[in-house]
């Protein structure tokens, strides 16, 4: 007679941070070789995303769009304004903010980047039905884990 033992709740294949951290890599890095041609990485893409959504943004509005700190994001807008994507500046209405704007290539970029979602949708090879149901839960997840702060 064998006794079965109850699961490992340390092992590495039930950790939800375990699966989370390596879907998330596993996803960003087949953006990389569409992003690359354009000249963006992925965390640069997503402040595009966001500036197409709204033009402009402070740097406060852009930081708390994208769940990230300021002084995360303050440098990959340098880059995209390196890039000639963006353009900084105070706020004439209240010097404190710093507006990013959409240059005119940033917002021609657009056009490219409407052709990405399909195509990473292409190389996951899942029903959209299975990504708007896993972004729904991680839309859960995110919430609850913030749910706190």
């Amino acid at each position: 007679m064998t006794t079965r033992s109850a699961p490992d709740p340390l092992a590495l294949e039930r950790q939800v941070c375990f699966a989370l951290a390596v879907a998330s890599r596993s996803v960003i890095a087949l953006y990389r070789p569409v992003l690359e041609p354009m000249g963006l990485t992925h965390p640069q893409y997503l402040v595009m995303l966001a500036l197409w959504e709204e033009d402009p943004r402070s740097l406060r509005n852009l930081a708390e769009a994208l769940q990230l700190d300021p002084g995360t994001l303050s440098p990959l807008v340098k880059r995209l304004e390196t890039a000639g994507y963006v353009t900084r500046a105070r706020d004439s209405g209240d010097e404190r903010l710093l507006a990013v704007t959409l240059t005119t290539a940033g917002r021609a970029l657009r056009a490219e980047a409407e052709k990405i979602p399909a195509r990473i949708v292409a190389k996951l090879g899942l029903p959209i039905s299975d990504l708007e149901h896993m972004h729904a839960v991680l839309t859960r997840v995110i919430a609850a884990a913030t749910a706190g702060d």
